[in-house]
């Protein structure tokens, strides 16, 4: 996930990433024109929607899969900050119960509640683009798709990574169930793929699965802005060309525009956040994931300012006094509603989900 920063950050000369956009894949992530999207945000930072797609049977980025048959397996949004040195990325769980607006692909479904890669079966990228502006009451301005397959040739282009693994488990996938040891592991591509992908055997599911691809981002941001790669022409060549290759992003996305932005970016100045939630619960026989309300508003209110660090030190502030943080300068009447305006009764009636 997130190949977008390491290949913007690797280096390269205005000329050269004009060259690679001519390789970029695109596509019509947000389906024409349509009423009701968030204001646009702060003057000079960027929302860009970060998307992973868990389908393996489609090469065609414009494909709008049936319903049922491809999930987002994967959902970022990520706030690049006006003065372009800060990019703080959220990751919005992918059994988040929120409001998905009927698909205009599929008139059939949607206008209920539902998982939020619900949209993305339902209606491809655009009705996840809508379902996320909804939920969080940001605009995006582009939208960038992750081949996840392309993980293993970036990762051994740059010779694999090495992180600091948090746990000790055995994949689950066939055919090798690789063992992953705690401590520092060195992750080839086949192992990285196989690294992200995990989340059935672990108690908390899909927070494990965020924080691993936080961590091999953070990897794979270190080991592409080493001097190795970086005084390497071949290898630094080689690994833009492979980012690149897993990327589909909308027509007006430029390459070279977020080369200028993220040029002077690392690790250290990414911060990697989860969309605030309160835990899994049961809506009838399903497991999802609930919004919390109060901090969700919070956070969102913080990204369409372009003010997410202070939001952080206050969120902080509140968990060390364990009393919500006043929202600065909110407006109690807006009109943003982080949880999707949910629906009991699109689910089973009566049922108590909050």
């Amino acid at each position: 996930m997130l190949l977008l920063i390491a290949a913007t950050t690797a280096g390269g000369g205005f000329f050269y990433y004009k060259n690679l956009e001519s390789g970029l894949r695109r596509a019509d992530m947000f389906g024409g024109a349509r009423d009701g999207r968030p204001a646009r945000g702060a003057d000079g930072a960027q929302n860009i929607l970060l998307l992973g797609n868990d389908s393996r049977d489609s090469d065609d980025p414009n494909h709008t899969p049936e319903p049922g048959d491809s999930h987002t397996d994967t959902i970022v949004l990520m706030h690049i900050d006006a003065g372009n040195k800060k990019a703080y990325l959220i990751s919005v769980p992918r059994d988040l119960y929120v409001y998905v607006p009927r698909s205009p692909a599929h008139p059939e479904f949607g206008d209920t509640s539902a998982k939020i890669n619900a949209a993305f079966a339902w209606g491809g990228v655009p009705l996840a683009v809508q379902a996320v502006e909804d939920y969080s009451g940001v605009r995006i301005d582009h939208v960038v798709m992750v081949d996840f397959e392309g993980f293993k040739k970036v990762t051994d282009v740059l010779g694999g990574v090495d992180l600091e693994n948090d746990q000790e488990f055995t994949s689950i996938n066939e055919p090798k169930f690789r063992h992953f040891k705690k401590g520092l592991i060195h992750l080839d591509g086949a192992a990285a793929l196989d690294y992200v992908r995990q989340r059935q055997q672990f108690a908390d599911g899909d927070f494990t699965r965020m924080r691993h691809q936080q961590m091999y981002l953070r990897a794979l941001l270190d080991k592409a802005t080493t001097t190795d790669t970086l005084a390497n022409p071949r290898r630094l060549n080689a690994f833009l060309r492979s980012v690149t290759k897993t990327l589909t992003v909308d027509h007006d996305f430029s390459l070279t525009g977020a080369a200028l932005r993220l040029r002077n970016l690392r690790g250290t100045d990414l911060t990697f956040l989860v969309s605030p939630n309160l835990g899994p619960a049961m809506v009838g026989e399903e497991s999802v994931m609930m919004p919390d309300k109060a901090r969700a508003r919070a956070l969102f209110e913080a990204v369409a300012k372009d003010r997410v660090g202070e939001w952080l030190i206050r969120d902080a502030a509140s968990d060390r006094s364990g009393e919500d943080a006043p929202d600065a300068e909110a407006d109690p009447d807006a009109s943003v509603d982080p949880d999707g305006s949910v629906d009991p009764d699109a689910w089973a009636a009566g049922t108590d989900y909050e």
